[in-house]
């Protein structure tokens, strides 16, 4: 099963790090997604378990919320829209789905913009 998840969460950097300006950053010892200096995709360290990503959500925040494992993210972003999920949870479709929701809500407009031209 961890092998699975780990192929998930690599599958899941990747995506995000195919969008618009998108870079991998470690602060506070985590992975992370950036665009510009803003964060849209938290992945955790390596060991940290069990594997979850962090995304900021409006629009499929209920239905994260409703996935198994969820919770609001702790630190004062959960009020933020911020919501942490298992990565063995919901189809990989739709964490990726997520994950370009989030980088919609932080990214500049202009590169919003390419994503839909």
């Amino acid at each position: 099963m961890i092998a699975g998840v780990d192929r998930r969460r690599a599958r899941l950097l990747r995506f995000a790090l195919g969008l618009p300006e998108a870079w991998e950053d470690f602060p506070w010892g985590e992975r992370v997604a950036k665009v510009g200096a803003k964060v849209f995709l938290f992945l955790g360290s390596d060991d940290f378990s069990p594997p979850s990503m962090t995304v900021k959500l409006v629009e499929s925040h209920p239905a994260a919320m409703a996935a198994p494992g969820s919770a609001s993210t702790g630190y004062g972003l959960g009020r933020a829209g911020w919501v942490t999920i298992p990565v063995s949870g919901p189809p990989i479709g739709v964490l990726e789905d997520w994950v370009e929701e989030s980088y919609r809500l932080v990214a500049p407009k202009r590169l919003v913009r390419t994503l839909d031209g």
